[in-house]
């Protein structure tokens, strides 16, 4: 069991790095560009991007909470406690957070204000799964 718990951490921190570089991409260069659209053109936009990046995100974050739930059932040490407990947060804080603030360009309601907060909330995101990926580094 000891050596499926350290392979599925090698996996775990493989999907924490996928999300670390991808966050620090969407922070960086995605959501900034944002701000260059008209606002037609970032509702064209963002129906394909929506779409395109949920391909690459969701079965990441799925991974990274199911790994994370596994690890932590078959070694429960604080260290894991922590890892999931933080997992957790960045799933609720992004359901009610970013899922609105999308919708609302969605339906193609958007304006600075609104681009600003989504860059500015994506920054504790961004710290979060930067953490989490140092963290598993750490701690493994």
């Amino acid at each position: 069991m000891d050596n499926f718990i350290n392979v599925l951490s090698q996996i775990s921190f493989l999907v924490d790095a996928g999300l670390a570089i991808l966050i620090w991409m969407v922070q960086l260069i995605i959501y900034p560009s944002f701000l260059y659209y008209s606002e037609e053109n970032l509702y064209a936009w963002h129906q394909k991007y929506t779409s395109k990046i949920a391909v690459i995100v969701v079965p990441l974050m799925l991974f990274q909470l199911i790994f994370g739930l596994i690890i932590s059932f078959y070694s429960p040490t604080i260290n894991h406690f922590i890892y999931i407990g933080i997992v957790f947060f960045l799933w609720v804080f992004t359901l009610l957070s970013f899922a609105p603030l999308h919708f609302k360009i969605s339906e193609g309601n958007v304006n600075n204000k609104l681009l600003t907060t989504l860059i500015h909330r994506n920054w504790i995101r961004t710290l979060l799964w930067s953490f989490l990926l140092i963290f598993h580094f750490i701690t493994s």
